[in-house]
Parts: C-alpha cells; sequence; structure tokens
C-alpha cells in the first residue's frame, strides 16, 4: 500500500504472492474477467430487453421491471451468505462453483413458464453475483506483486465494463432476431465457459488452515469494513441516479431518437472502461485517497450534466465523464482487502452488496424527484448530493484511520 494511506501501519492481508510468469498470470486474468463479462451482460442486457419478456410473459412492463429488482436483491443476499459458507473451500472450486450456480439460474431464467417463476430465477441468479466478484478479487491480488494488485482486480471488474460496451448490444441483436429467451441462455453458456478456464487456469491455492464461516464474521465488527462500505453504497448511488434515466433524459431534454440512445450508453461503457483502469492505476500509486480523488471527480461531472443535456455533443462527453467515475469499484474494493484483516473473503463480497444497495438507492431517490415535479435535470442534482455523501463518509474513514497520537511522556522534561 501507498504510504500516503494512513492505513499503512496495519496489517497486510493475507494474500499469497506466489511468482507466476506473466503468460500464466494472464491467463487466470483472462479466466476471472470472462465471469466479470458474464455477470455484466445479464446484469445490463435484462435492463435492456424488459420490454421483450414484459410481452413475452404477459405482464406490464413497471411490473417487469421487479424482474430487475429481483436479481438485485439476490447480489445483496448472497454475497454475504456464500462467502460465509463458503470460507473453507478453496478459491478456484469457489469460484468454479460460483459460476455453475449463476449458469444453472440464467438457463432456468430461459425457461421461466410465468412471470412468478421468472422472479424466483432471477434472484437465484443474483446469489453468486457479489461472491463472484469478492472471490475472484482475492485470486488476482493473490497473483501479483502487491504494487499491481488493483490493476490485477480492476480486470475482472474490465469484463463487467467490456459487457456494457460490446456484449449488451450484441445481445440485443440475438434477442430481437432471436427472441428474449437467448439472452440467458448465452449468459448460461458463458458462465461455463468461465466454470472451464478458472478449472484450467486458476491457481489450485488450498484454503487457509484457520479459514471458517466465524472468522469471516470478523469483518463486521470491523468499523472501517463498514465505512468503505458506505462510501460504496452512498457514493456510487449518484451514478446510479443518471443512469436510470439517462434514457428517458435524451429523449425528453436532448431530443434524440431511440436509435442513437445505444451509442450514448456505450460512451457510458466507453468511460466506465477508461475510468477502471485510471482508478485502478491511481489506487496503486496513492492507496485509498485515489477514491476521494474520484468522487471529487464525479460530483462535479453530475453537476454538469444538466448544463449538457440539452446538446448531444456535450451529453456525450459528460456521459463519458460520468461513467469515468465507475472506476472506484476497484479502488474500494483493494481497500476492504486492506482493512478486512482475516475477513478477507466476505469483506470483498459485501462490496459489491453495498454497489447494488447504490444501483437501488439513486433510481429511487432520483425517481422521486422526478416524480415530486423537479424535471429530468434533478436526477443530476440527487445524483450530486449522493456522491457527496460518499465523500462525506470517505473523510470520516480518513480520519478514522488516521494512528493517535503517541501520548507525551513529562516525566522527565527539564523545569
Amino acid at each position: 500500500m501507498s504510504s500516503n494511506d494512513p492505513a499503512a501501519g496495519q496489517a497486510e492481508p493475507a494474500l499469497e504472492h506466489t511468482p507466476r510468469s506473466a503468460g500464466a498470470i494472464a491467463l487466470v486474468l483472462l479466466a476471472l474477467a470472462m465471469g466479470g463479462f458474464a455477470i455484466g451482460v445479464t446484469e445490463f442486457a435484462a435492463m435492456s430487453i424488459l420490454p421483450d419478456f414484459a410481452a413475452g410473459l404477459g405482464v406490464d412492463e413497471p411490473t417487469a421491471g421487479h424482474a430487475i429488482s429481483a436479481y438485485a436483491a439476490g447480489v445483496v443476499v448472497g454475497a454475504p451468505l456464500l462467502a460465509v459458507l463458503g470460507a473453507r473451500l478453496p478459491r478456484w472450486l469457489m469460484l468454479v462453483g460460483l459460476m455453475g450456480l449463476f449458469a444453472a439460474a440464467n438457463t432456468l431464467s430461459a425457461l421461466s413458464p410465468t412471470f412468478g417463476w421468472m422472479l424466483v430465477f432471477r434472484f437465484l441468479s443474483g446469489l453468486p453475483h457479489g461472491a463472484y466478484f469478492g472471490v475472484a478479487a482475492l485470486v488476482a491480488a493473490s497473483t501479483v506483486p502487491l504494487r499491481f494488485r488493483t490493476r490485477a482486480v480492476s480486470t475482472i471488474l474490465m469484463g463487467l465494463t467490456v459487457a456494457t460496451v460490446v456484449g449488451v448490444p450484441v445481445i440485443n441483436l440475438v434477442s430481437h432476431a432471436y427472441g428474449w429467451r437467448w439472452t440467458f441462455v448465452i449468459v448460461g453458456a458463458l458462465a461455463m465457459l468461465t466454470m472451464a478456464l478458472v478449472a484450467l487456469f486458476a491457481p489450485r491455492d488450498p484454503a487457509h488452515p484457520d479459514a471458517s464461516p466465524f472468522r469471516e464474521l470478523g469483518a463486521l465488527r470491523n468499523r472501517q469494513v463498514w465505512l468503505t462500505l458506505g462510501v460504496s453504497a452512498i457514493g456510487f448511488g449518484g451514478m446510479f441516479a443518471v443512469y436510470a434515466f439517462l434514457a428517458s433524459t435524451l429523449r425528453e431534454v436532448t431530443g434524440v431518437g431511440p436509435e442513437v440512445m445505444p451509442w450514448v450508453f456505450a460512451v457510458f461503457g466507453i468511460g466506465m472502461f477508461s475510468g477502471n483502469l485510471l482508478g485502478a492505476w491511481a489506487a496503486d500509486r496513492f492507496g485509498f485517497p485515489a477514491a476521494a480523488g474520484l468522487l471529487v471527480w464525479s460530483a462535479a461531472s453530475l453537476a454538469l450534466y444538466p448544463l449538457a443535456s440539452h446538446q448531444l455533443w456535450s451529453m456525450l462527453g459528460i456521459v463519458l465523464c460520468i461513467g469515468a467515475g465507475g472506476g472506484l469499484g476497484s479502488i474500494l474494493q483493494t481497500r476492504l482487502m486492506d482493512v478486512a484483516g482475516e475477513a478477507q473473503t466476505l469483506a470483498a463480497a459485501l462490496n459489491h452488496s453495498a454497489f447494488n444497495t447504490a444501483n437501488a438507492l439513486g433510481p429511487l431517490l432520483a425517481g422521486a424527484a422526478v416524480a415530486a415535479g423537479f424535471g429530468w435535470a434533478s436526477t443530476a442534482w440527487v445524483a450530486v448530493g449522493l456522491t457527496l455523501g460518499g465523500l462525506a463518509i470517505w473523510v470520516w474513514a480518513w480520519l478514522d484511520a488516521r494512528p493517535s497520537p503517541e501520548p507525551t511522556d513529562i516525566s522527565h522534561e527539564a523545569c
């Protein structure tokens, strides 16, 4: 960790750094990123095909949106539950099992006979999401020297960002040509491919001999863990407050048609991809302060959103900048590795529970502002408030982590 981090005096996480060749590291990271790609496709493509499966299952679109909420609920519940239950398993085997559950649940989603079953299967699909990213982050960090670990972790999240740029548009074409059920069939196939790649290339490190569910639950006693999760749950809410209503703003304020919208969302994905790379570099260089810099960047970008929303060219630029704020994820993931002590798996998984809490909180508050009659621009002001709230929690975490000053011994001072 950077010497600029006030938590630098704390014990480093118990990650093994076995020397590996560059080629071996690349194969491990590719295998892990493929899982991130599969998860990204199902999370974002499900939103884009919502009208299709609403019609196919005989419900209206607002009701169909509950399937998105069911998936997010699965993430929030599954991340801590599966991380604790799998504490005694070797990490490579846990990843294979999580992807097996993900593959089965998405395949069942494709076979949903009714919307009620669709809700059940989407909830099951969300269960492995957070635990997979958490465990995969630990495996990625263990393959490289400590100074490069955030960049290794960002590779997994890069799979998710590539899904927003490439995977979702391709899945949309397939869905519109052959039916919405093929979306989940393809995701199931990607999950099975991830299982094979992880089994082939992930390091076969055994589970820690002292690993146990009770040891993992120890993370919940650590205030720094909760503060870091708070930065994620509140700070990320700003990005989602704007993203959830981006299509509506483009239509009602910018005045563009549906043929232009996929390009704007692709630009957002490019921003996330770029922010992920730059955020990882900054975290490896500066440590936890990189999170504060990215939150300030996000707040400034979101504040400019109402001004930029009236022209397509300015909208493309500001959406790119807002997307770059997504780089916060890999910074917070490695921060949790620093502060979680022996409860690495649970803390890493909880980051994605916090992320999906932001995914629910941001749109909820922004939607309330629009419904109250404040207009589409109000989503940005809600977003700025949430981002600054995340920054305030970061300040709290930073001050809390500073070592207490040593007491002055005056017994030997000269009179």
